[in-house]
């Protein structure tokens, strides 16, 4: 060792680098045996497993990115494969492994496929007008109106191999829409909007796995049709008729709760504003029946500047809540019982409770997507009560995430699938690390010096408890949701650890016990005054959340990252959620680089609407201006994925652009000119002037424009991201450079299949 010390100082200067470098790498050969350590360690305690749904969803996510349809058979194919190595590499336990995990992955993308040839519908191709007729499914009351989903029996006279099964509609307020009837109306529809932007929400996707083939409005005279006229044409299958029924006795607990809580008469359908607590009665129906659509938007951005818009959004935290406060109740009414707890097993029966509870709550609530994914999480963890398991375990959660993916991968795309789960392994992986589950009791113990505290000590230690518990439980969880809500959403809430330190405990005791005690007197008549109180329990917490409203920097606009970073990101939360052992320290290499490349994410610097209505181009001073007249609610896409606050009708966004009937411009920050131009009278000049042409026409075979976005880029590309990379720009669209329809290769042979969620939008 001395040698070695000696020869390293007599280097000459222009090796010592070398010599580090040496160093470094005795360093990590010293490691590899802790590291092995480590890992045999991990698979001891069947951590290796948990890494399986990982696969499992990075093989759907491989399918979604995939940009055609791909072949049917492809994926199981590959899978079988991956178990056939799997099981001839049975000596080789590393091999093995990766077997094990590429079929995971080629599983995931064969059960993704499979749900999208299992919920193909036509969808609407194009904007049409024309009679409507169909069976009322469900109806969502709103201020503006209500908007119900319809089951199209005829539309315009549009074949079946053409006409959407299934639409959503709004129609004018007082319109009279009851589920459960079947009704004939003059409506618009037009395909599912596309996205905004690249990377940004893609309802056409949500609503093809919805079932939802078109969106519309209808506001003329609404006719309700018989049942006893024309009965042959009315095909109406049970399950659609239990989901009217269910959703007529929603909307008949929904009035009622609005009338009893609010504090005054009637609210729906146009009865005025309501009570003095009409927003307050709006909170509680939403919690209860799951109808949000009384919920003004002022209330909406008062919840998320608070950080609890997630609790009128049904979801885990209710299904817990209703199977928890089953699970006990009913635990504790069996304990009473005498000698019943001792010969039966009343923890199995308060679980059977909790099951049936949670099941009965989905159901009622409208059985979303998100409730769904709740329930199947449920009853997991009351399953796992049933078989002598325990209940909240990172392999229930694993078990939990196999099941949602599988009945549903489309939703591991959604921020709701993405933040829940995080946010539950966060917290598991929290009270895996802290002594007996309590992450406080390391903090403030209640014994001193091995002898227990005084009582009034020990009464304020529990107090202490779980404050620090609270606080420490709110901030893990916001953290591993940051990324998720982040890249969805562009906002940052800093003050939503207080409102959901304030807000959620009146939720939790005060809010949703006075409803399960209406929802159960409601039968009797008797509910009326547990209405009343639950509405006022419900007013500090919208109070609060509107008093944090004004609080500075109450929401933080952020730019919008892409996929890469948010991968980064992913994989930093799960290398320390899943391990154990020391080796989820490394989860800080792939979080460092995630939020250092995060901090300074790449922004386009034109961005074109999808329809050619208008577009943002990126000014001198580094803002966008906006040209034409692209929606209000596109515009604010736009500058919430740049981190600009600005709302859509800030006059700024026109400052420094020239219009007239005919088109705009302005300048890039290089000083080369973009025109946008509406008309075609407009196009010979632009072409002569402008380095960049965007119009929703088509643009001249000789147009001189160096750079030319017109009808042909916009049916091919959809919404348009343009870059400046040099003297040129990049392009990136939302249509993943789809081919046009009968399209073939160069060889002749046809061209791949386009996804289905994007066919509508040509």
């Amino acid at each position: 060792m001395d040698r070695e010390r000696r020869g390293a100082g007599v280097l000459p200067a222009r090796f010592a680098g070398w010599a580090g470098l040496a160093g470094a790498f005795d360093r990590g050969a010293r490691l590899r045996p802790a590291a092995e350590r480590w890992m045999r360690a991990e698979a001891a305690r069947r951590r290796p497993f948990l890494w399986l749904p990982v696969a499992y969803g990075a093989g759907i996510a491989l399918y979604f990115a995939a940009e055609r349809e791909p072949a049917p058979w492809a994926g199981p194919l590959l899978a079988a494969l991956a178990v056939v190595a799997a099981f001839m590499l049975r000596g080789r336990w590393r091999a093995r492994l990766a077997a094990i995990a590429v079929g995971a992955v080629f599983l995931g993308f064969s059960v993704a496929s499979l749900r999208t040839a299992l919920v193909t519908r036509p969808l609407l191709d194009a904007a049409v007008v024309g009679p409507l007729e169909g069976y009322v499914r469900s109806v969502e009351e709103r201020g503006q109106g209500p908007r119900a989903v319809i089951e199209v029996h005829a539309f315009a006279g549009l074949p079946p191999a053409r006409r959407p099964a299934t639409v959503r509609v709004s129609f004018r307020k007082g319109a009279g829409i009851a589920a459960g009837t079947r009704i004939a109306a003059v409506a618009r529809l037009v395909p599912p909007p596309q996205p905004a932007r690249p990377g940004g929400y893609d309802f056409a996707r949500d609503a093809f796995f919805g079932g939802i083939g078109a969106v519309g409005s209808a506001n003329g005279a609404v006719r309700v049709i018989a049942d006893d006229v024309e009965p042959a044409a009315i095909r109406v299958g049970w399950a659609a008729r239990l989901s009217a029924r269910i959703d007529v006795e929603r909307n008949a607990l929904t009035r009622r709760i609005l009338e009893a809580a609010g504090g005054g008469g009637p609210l729906l359908p146009d009865a005025g504003t309501g009570g003095p607590r009409a927003q307050e009665a709006a909170f509680v129906a939403a919690l209860v029946t799951g109808k949000r659509g009384m919920i003004a938007d002022e209330t909406n951005e008062a919840l998320r500047a608070a950080g609890i818009y997630h609790v009128v959004s049904i979801g885990g935290f209710h299904m817990t809540l209703v199977a928890g406060a089953l699970f006990v109740i009913v635990r504790q009414l069996l304990v009473f019982v005498p000698g019943l707890a001792v010969r039966y097993p009343v923890r199995k029966f308060a679980a059977v409770a909790g099951i049936v509870g949670a099941s009965g709550y989905c159901v009622f609530s409208g059985a979303g997507i998100d409730t769904q994914r709740a329930l199947f999480v449920t009853l997991i963890v009351m399953g796992a009560i049933l078989v002598d398991r325990p209940a909240l375990s990172m392999r229930n959660l694993a078990l939990a995430a196999f099941v949602c993916l599988t009945l549903q991968p489309e939703s591991m795309l959604g921020p709701s699938f993405q933040m829940s789960f995080a946010g539950v392994a966060a917290l598991i992986a929290l009270f895996e690390r802290w002594e007996n589950g309590d992450p406080a009791r390391s903090l403030l113990p209640l014994r001193e010096g091995g002898a227990l505290r005084p009582p009034d000590r020990q009464r304020t230690g529990r107090m202490r408890r779980v404050i620090a518990m609270s606080a420490v439980t709110t901030i893990v969880a916001m953290l591993a949701t940051g990324p998720f809500s982040t890249y969805h959403f562009q906002t940052f809430n800093p003050w939503g650890i207080l409102g959901n330190a304030f807000g959620l405990p009146i939720v939790e005791l005060a809010v949703m016990p006075l409803s399960f005690l209406a929802v159960a007197f409601h039968p009797l008549g008797l509910d009326g005054p547990f209405w009343h109180l639950a509405g006022l329990a419900a007013v500090p917490v919208l109070e609060g959340a509107r008093i944090m409203t004004d609080f500075p920097g109450a929401v933080v606009v952020v730019p919008a990252f892409g996929m890469g970073i948010l991968l980064l990101l992913v994989l930093a939360l799960l290398w320390a959620c899943l391990w154990s052992t020391p080796l989820r320290w490394l989860a800080v290499l792939p979080a460092a680089a995630g939020l250092a490349l995060a901090a300074a994410p790449a922004r386009p610097d034109i961005r074109v609407d999808r329809e050619g209505r208008g577009a943002a181009v990126r000014g001198a001073d580094g803002r966008f201006v906006i040209l034409g007249s692209p929606s209000a609610f596109v515009v604010e896409q736009w500058l919430r994925a740049d981190g600009d606050g600005r709302r859509a009708n800030d006059p700024a966004l026109r400052h420094n652009v020239a219009c007239d009937r005919l088109g705009c411009v302005a300048r890039l920050a290089d000083g080369r000119s973009v025109a946008f131009s509406r008309e075609a009278g407009a196009l010979r000049e632009d072409c002569r002037r402008a380095a960049v042409l965007i119009t929703p026409r088509q643009a001249p075979p000789d147009c001189a424009a160096p750079h030319v976005i017109d009808r042909d880029d916009l049916d091919r590309f959809g919404a348009i991201a343009l870059t400046v990379a040099g003297d040129g720009l990049t392009v990136e669209g939302t249509r993943e450079h789809p081919a046009a329809p009968g399209a073939r290769t160069g060889d002749g042979r046809e061209a791949p299949e386009e996804r289905p969620w994007r066919r509508s939008a040509r």
